[in-house]
C-alpha cells in the first residue's frame, strides 16, 4: 500500500506519540543520575554518573528498530565519551552520499538552590505536561528525539538521507572535549548538508521555534588579594582596602554598572539588518519576552520595549557574576576584613564577536595596573564563540513551515538565543556550506540550569515530528 501524504503524517504522529509514551518513563530514570558535566565534577569517572548516563540512553538507542542502525560509544583517553550512532539512507529519496547530522549532549548543570517542595534536581516529576528534573530538557530527550524522528520517518515511508547522531557529554563545560572527537570521527562524520540541533529554547509552545543566532562566552575567576590573613574590621579597615572594594572597581573597567552596558569595543558589534528586522518582526507577533521572568514585587526588566529584549539577550554583550569564595554565609560573617575575593564572571557576546580577542581584552582590562598594589588575576578563563545562522535555503523554509503546521498547526518562527552552543560555531566554520535547524524545547519558563527546570513533553512529541518531516524534505530538496 502506498502512504498517501495525509497519511504520513498520521504515521508520523502516532509513532511519535507511541514511542514517546516510552521516552518519558526513560527520562525519569536519567533524571535521576547526577552526571554533572566535567567543570562542576573533576572526579565524575571516579564517581560513575556520567557513564550511567551513556549507558542508559546508548542501551535505549540500540534496541530501536531502524533500518541499519549502528551505535557505539567512542571513549578518547582523558576525554569525556560521546555516543555515535549511523544510520544509512531511507526511502525512494534517500541518498548515502548526503550527510544529515543530529547533535545533542547528556551532561547537566549542577543542582542550584531554590526548587520548590516537592521537586529536586535528581527527583523526576511528572506533573500534567511537564517533567520537571535537572537535564531532561537540556538536553537528554534530544538522543531519544532525534532517533525516534528517523524511526518515525521510515516507518511513514518517507525518505532521509544517511544520519549520523552525536551525544557528547561536555556541553555544559563549553564542549571542551567535543574538538578532539569531531577531529578523530572526522571520516564517519563526513560533510553534512544539513545539521540539526535539539540543545536550543523556544518562545512559545505554540509552533517550531528555529534559533538564527547564539552568543558567544568569555568565563573566568577574578581574584583579588590584599593582605595574607583576616583582620579585624575595625582595627584594619580605613587603611587596608576591601578587596569586595577592589572588586567593584576593576568590573566597572568593563562594564557600566548603572546601564549593564559593556565598555570594551572587542565586546561589541554592528547589529546585521536582518537580525534587527527578525527581532522587530518577532516582538511585535509575540510582544514583551521579559514578562514571564519571576520579578519581586516591584521589579522589571532594564527595558520594556519588546524589540529591545530580543536584542538585548541576543546581540549585546553581558556580565553576570555568577559565583564567589571568600564570602562567608551572612549568619557566620564575624567583624572582619577579609583578605581575599574571588568572583566567578560570565560575560556573553554577540554572535559576531571574536571570543579570543574578548578574552584578551578583559584579562587586559581586569589585570592592568591593580588598585593599592594588590594581587589581581583573571584565571582558568575559558572562550568559546557564538554563532549567526547561514541564509536559510528556499527548501529549508518552506520544509520548516511544512513541518512546524504538521506538528504545531501554525508555522514556524525564527529568533535569537540568548545561550551559548560552542558546537554550532564550530560546525559553521567546518561546514560554511551547511544548512542549520537548531530548535528546541526550553520555552518561557522551562528555566534551564535553573531550579524547577522542566521539560514540556507536548511540545518534545511534536518537535519530534517536526524533525522527521524536514528529514524528509531535505532528502527530496
Amino acid at each position: 500500500m502506498t502512504i498517501t501524504e495525509s497519511s504520513a503524517a498520521d504515521v508520523v504522529r502516532e509513532r511519535c506519540n507511541e514511542v514517546w509514551d516510552d521516552i518519558v518513563p526513560v527520562l525519569h530514570d536519567y533524571i535521576a543520575i547526577p552526571n554533572v558535566s566535567v567543570d562542576f565534577d573533576a572526579d565524575w569517572r571516579e564517581h560513575g554518573f556520567m557513564q550511567q548516563a551513556v549507558d542508559l540512553i546508548s542501551g535505549w538507542c540500540r534496541d530501536r528498530p531502524i533500518d541499519g542502525l549502528t551505535v557505539e560509544v567512542v571513549d578518547l583517553p582523558e576525554r569525556t565519551p560521546v555516543i555515535l550512532m549511523e544510520i544509512p539512507a531511507s526511502g525512494d529519496a534517500g541518498s548515502d552520499a548526503d550527510t544529515v547530522l543530529l547533535y545533542g549532549h547528556l551532561d547537566k548543570q549542577p543542582e542550584m538552590e531554590g526548587w520548590r517542595d516537592g521537586l529536586g534536581p535528581w527527583t523526576p516529576v511528572l506533573e500534567g505536561d511537564r517533567l520537571y528534573g535537572r537535564g531532561g530538557a537540556d538536553d537528554g530527550y534530544s538522543a531519544f528525539a532525534s532517533l525516534t524522528a528517523i524511526e518515525a520517518a521510515q516507518a511513514a515511508g518517507l525518505s532521509h538521507a544517511r544520519c549520523v547522531v552525536l551525544i557528547e557529554a561536555s556541553e555544559e563545560s563549553g564542549s571542551i572535549d567535543l574538538p578532539a572527537y569531531v577531529d578523530h570521527l572526522a571520516d564517519r562524520i563526513g560533510s553534512p548538508s544539513l545539521v540539526v540541533c535539539l540543545d536550543s529554547g523556544c518562545i512559545d509552545y505554540d509552533r517550531m521555534w528555529v534559533t538564527t543566532s547564539l552568543r558567544g562566552m568569555v568565563a573566568g575567576v577574578l581574584s583579588i588579594d590584599i593582605v595574607r590573613d583576616g583582620l579585624h574590621s575595625g582595627d584594619a579597615s580605613g587603611m587596608v582596602p576591601s578587596t569586595f572594594r577592589i572588586a567593584r572597581q576593576l568590573l566597572d573597567r568593563v562594564e557600566d554598572s548603572s546601564t549593564g552596558e559593556t565598555l570594551l569595543p572587542e565586546l561589541i558589534v554592528d547589529i546585521p539588518s536582518g537580525r534587527l528586522a527578525e527581532a522587530e518582526a518577532t516582538a511585535a507577533e509575540i510582544g514583551a519576552i521579559a514578562d514571564h521572568y519571576p520579578f519581586v514585587d516591584g521589579a522589571g526588566p532594564s527595558t520594556d520595549d519588546p524589540a529591545e529584549q530580543l536584542l538585548a539577550r541576543t546581540w549585546r554583550a553581558t556580565l553576570s557574576v555568577v559565583g564567589a569564595d571568600g564570602l562567608p554565609p551572612t549568619e557566620r560573617a564575624g567583624n572582619v576584613l577579609r583578605p581575599s575575593t574571588s568572583l566567578k564572571l560570565s560575560f556573553r557576546l554577540p554572535p559576531t564577536a571574536d571570543p579570543l580577542a574578548a578574552r584578551e581584552a578583559i584579562t587586559a582590562a581586569l589585570e592592568a595596573d591593580p588598585p593599592y598594589g594588590a594581587r589581581v588575576s583573571f584565571h582558568d578563563v575559558d572562550a568559546a564563540p557564538g554563532w549567526n545562522a547561514p541564509a536559510t535555503a528556499p527548501w529549508l523554509a518552506t520544509a520548516l513551515d511544512d513541518a512546524s503546521t504538521s506538528a504545531f498547526g501554525s508555522a514556524a518562527r525564527t529568533f535569537g538565543e540568548g545561550g551559548s552552543i560552542p558546537f554550532m560555531g564550530m560546525l559553521g566554520e567546518k561546514f560554511p556550506d551547511a544548512q542549520f535547524v537548531v530548535t528546541g524545547v526550553l520555552g518561557p519558563d522551562a528555566n534551564a540550569h535553573g531550579p524547577n527546570e522542566y521539560l514540556h513533553v507536548p511540545t518534545g512529541r511534536r518537535l519530534t515530528m517536526a524533525v522527521a518531516h524536514i528529514l524528509d524534505a531535505h532528502a527530496r530538496r
